[in-house]
């Protein structure tokens, strides 16, 4: 199966029967990164966890007064 990079448009072969595959098939909204791009969010990802200035919001929770 041929697969495109979302970030380097670089078109890469995976095999047909493997979990990725699979995956980009049955949910067409998943993305294929290459391995290049994927360590490099990676290796950024976690410099910014240790910088200390990285946070991740959950979005808004409601309140629920059943209680």
């Amino acid at each position: 199966m041929k697969v495109k990079c979302v970030l380097c448009d670089t078109v890469h072969d995976i095999e047909d029967n493997s979990l990725k595959a699979k995956r980009l098939r049955n949910r067409r909204i998943t993305m294929y990164l290459c391995e290049e791009c994927d360590g490099r969010i990676y290796d950024r990802t976690q410099k910014r966890h240790k910088t200390g200035n990285f946070h991740l919001y959950d979005g808004h929770k409601k309140k629920k007064d059943l209680i």
